[in-house]
């Protein structure tokens, strides 16, 4: 299974805000479309990633005062991209080493979707199900 087989079921919306927006307004962001991570663009071009994890990095660290400061203080700066032509396996792989929850999606430096560990769990567990239906008929027709 294929990075670009998921994105096309699950589509290529992706959220993004730019580097000034404030992590109060971010957290509310985060909570009003039910996502975890959010892509911060300069323009068209990717400058980070702001997960939950950065944003209650943040507060833990600075108290209330976190909320007004700028996502681009709090947000991971060295962006794991992945390729449309990546496999799920190696997805896993990376997101499982780095510890990190979301990839951004690129091709020739444009932003092109987002994939979550949820999406590739899913994913997976749909290839091994086939799988296993595959050789459960195999076995009833042998």
């Amino acid at each position: 299974m294929l990075v670009s087989q998921i994105l096309k079921a699950k589509g290529d919306l992706v959220f993004t805000v730019g580097p000034a927006e404030t992590v109060g307004a971010i957290c509310a962001l985060l909570h009003s479309r039910r996502v975890g991570a959010m892509v911060v663009l300069d323009g068209d071009r990717v400058v980070g990633i702001v997960s939950e994890r950065d944003l209650v990095s943040a507060v833990a660290r600075e108290g209330a005062g976190a909320l007004d400061r700028p996502v681009s203080s709090v947000m991971t700066h060295d962006v794991i991209f992945a390729e449309p032509s990546e496999t799920v396996n190696s997805l896993l792989g990376r997101m499982t080493d780095r510890r990190i929850r979301h990839l951004p999606v690129c091709v020739s430096d444009r932003l092109v979707g987002i994939v979550s560990i949820g999406d590739l769990v899913k994913w997976k567990i749909s290839e091994v199900e086939a799988e296993a239906d595959g050789l459960k008929a195999y076995i009833a027709t042998g």
